[in-house]
C-alpha cells in the first residue's frame, strides 16, 4: 500500500484509494487553516504535491475499474470509484492489485478462485 503513490500508472484498490481522499482532505485543511493565520503565499506551493498526489491515486483507481485516469475528472466519478469492484484479473493498466491467482487467465476458462467456486458472475 502507498508503494508509489506520485506515479501515474498501475492500479490501486479502494481501501488506498479511500486513505488517499482523507489523506488528501486532511492535508487540504491544514494547509488552509495554516494559510488563514500565517503567511499565505508559503503555503500554497504544498497544495501543488498534495493535488499531484490526489490525482495520481485518482488515475490508479481509474485504472482498476478499466477506464483512463481521465475519468476521474467526471463530476461525482469519484463516488464510483470508492464504491466499485476493480476488474478481475489483469488489465491494460497491469495486474490485479487484490489477488494475482488466476490459474485459468489468460488461457480462456473461467476464472477460479484460490478456493474453489466461480467467480462473481456465477461462472
Amino acid at each position: 500500500m502507498f508503494t508509489n503513490p506520485f506515479v501515474f500508472y498501475g492500479r490501486i484498490r479502494r481501501m488506498e484509494y479511500g486513505l488517499s481522499i482523507l489523506i488528501y482532505v486532511a492535508g487540504l485543511f491544514f494547509i488552509i487553516v495554516q494559510a488563514a493565520d500565517h503567511h499565505k503565499e508559503m503555503y500554497w506551493f504544498a497544495l501543488f504535491p498534495l493535488a499531484w498526489f490526489r490525482f495520481a491515486q485518482g488515475a490508479k483507481r481509474c485504472h482498476d475499474l478499466g477506464n483512463s485516469g481521465w475519468f476521474q475528472l467526471i463530476p461525482f466519478y469519484s463516488f464510483w470509484m470508492l464504491l466499485a469492484d476493480g476488474n478481475i484479473g489483469p488489465n491494460q493498466y497491469g495486474e490485479n492489485p487484490k489477488d494475482n491467482n488466476y490459474p485459468n487467465y489468460p488461457g480462456g476458462g473461467p476464472y477460479h478462485y484460490p478456493g474453489g467456486g466461480a467467480d462473481k458472475y456465477g461462472r
